[in-house]
């Protein structure tokens, strides 16, 4: 379980995430992390939060934004407010690592998400860039659903294929998150 000081780390992605203050720590209000980002990680696929607003500040390095389909990249100093349903991405384009201040407000159950995704690429049940196989993205997908979709394909398909594909991934074993990664 997510708490104050907790500090988690992908080892395909190669990025830290370090709990500030969790969803207990708030009331629900917020989530507040530091994450670092190894020189040029990959971008991730671009994805929004339905009934999110996030808050970034680089603190070290540069960070590369796409959004709305353009690049920026912000540098130490610099803060953007992304607005819940705003398709983005974010990732490291430079040599050096990249640190940001992110608060996600409200907080919901994103600290379980980002828990449970570094639990499956920690135990090798991920490709090379930490995403992990249909299965388990369509059952995550479902039951995550109110706080990260996927921009592509439409929110309606991704409903139909992955509430198709969940009862195989539950006869399969797959399950849509693991306490063990709760710790």
């Amino acid at each position: 379980m997510a708490h104050k000081g907790k500090e988690i780390r992908n080892p395909k992605t190669g990025q830290i995430i370090q709990f500030i203050q969790t969803q207990a720590d708030t009331n629900g209000e917020l989530l507040e992390l530091i994450t670092t980002y190894e020189a040029h990680s990959k971008e991730p696929l671009a994805h929004y939060h339905p009934h999110q607003d996030e808050y970034f500040e680089v603190l070290q390095g540069a960070l590369t934004i796409r959004l709305g389909g353009n690049l920026q990249t912000l540098q130490p100093g610099d803060k953007i407010h992304i607005r819940k349903n705003t398709v983005h991405s974010m990732w490291n384009a430079t040599d050096d690592k990249t640190v940001v201040a992110w608060k996600t407000i409200p907080a919901m159950d994103t600290e379980y998400l980002l828990e449970l995704n570094t639990g499956l690429a920690s135990d090798g049940k991920t490709n090379a860039d930490g995403v992990p196989g249909l299965l388990q993205v369509a059952l995550m997908m479902n039951h995550f659903d109110q706080v990260f979709r996927l921009a592509k394909p439409p929110f309606a398909v991704q409903k139909i294929v992955f509430g198709l594909l969940t009862p195989f991934a539950l006869l399969l074993g797959y399950r849509p998150f693991y306490r063990k990664y709760l710790k």
